[in-house]
């Protein structure tokens, strides 16, 4: 991989990657050293289904600067067991366990289940609630759904990752307090409403994430996606605010700590 030739900033927060894929098994740790080396220190690897949450564990404890999170991912429904609610009440009582997710509701896929995902989803927002846990949350084409589902807990604070939603249902968010995961598509030129929410959108809801090994940024269109290219992402948000990036990336770092509570005392970075 080439160094990119903007500025870097001394590190960066990745709040959204699937580093325990299948696809990062033959070179993982080459994919760790170049996020390293582009500033990416600290990342949240979120679980989707109960499966996965051992893998991530041990990903975690075996890596410093990865952080879990457990949830059951509505993509993934057809592997989900109401049992799997008590197992993953179980998982919240680690302290290394900065949030719920990725959970949510995908109305995108015609064959999953709506009132089964309501119902995984509603059943882990109030575990969020009773652990004081932040959320991860999902929300393909069901923008409109999941901030009904959330107003029903208040309190509750979180993201909503890979935000594809109008300016109304961000303010709306943001009035709940919640934060807006943005990724490889706000890169491409054609997406003119996500951009333009990114250009003018309060800088303290903003988080940076890779959603990798999918969602690639432009010019990298079908090739897995990896940690160290949210600096492209970092610098197009940077672009598209006319601000520096290393105002951008201080500021949606602060905000991935304020969210996520992810302790640095005992880190270089």
């Amino acid at each position: 991989m080439t160094e990119p030739s903007h500025p870097q900033p001394a590190w960066l927060v990745d709040s959204h990657v699937h580093l325990d894929d299948a696809s990062f098994d033959d070179d993982r740790g080459q994919v760790l050293e170049r996020a390293a080396g582009a500033g990416v220190r600290l990342m949240v690897v979120p679980g989707v289904d109960a499966a996965s949450w051992p893998r991530i564990e041990a990903l975690c404890r075996r890596h410093d600067g990865l952080y879990p999170a457990y949830g059951l991912h509505p993509l993934f429904l057809a592997r989900h067991r109401p049992e799997h609610l008590g197992l993953l009440r179980e998982r919240l009582v680690g302290d290394d366990v900065v949030a719920l997710g990725e959970i949510g509701l995908d109305f995108y896929v015609d064959t999953l289940d709506r009132g089964q995902q309501q119902f995984y989803f509603e059943e882990q927002l109030a575990l969020a609630t009773e652990f004081g846990l932040p959320v991860i949350v999902h929300a393909r084409r069901a923008v409109e759904e999941v901030v009904l589902a959330l107003r029903r807990f208040p309190g509750l604070r979180g993201v909503v990752h890979s935000f594809a939603g109008s300016g109304q249902q961000a303010e709306r968010l943001y009035d709940m307090g919640f934060m807006l995961g943005m990724g490889g598509p706000v890169t491409y030129p054609r997406a003119k409403r996500l951009r333009h929410l990114v250009a003018t959108m309060p800088i303290d809801n903003l988080l940076l994430e890779t959603d990798a090994p999918d969602q690639p940024n432009a010019g990298h269109q079908g090739a897995r996606n990896e940690p160290a290219r949210m600096l492209e992402t970092l610098q197009a948000i940077a672009e598209l605010r006319g601000e520096p990036p290393e105002s951008i990336a201080a500021a949606t770092t602060a905000n991935a700590f304020r969210l996520f509570g992810m302790a640095i005392a005992n880190r270089s970075l």
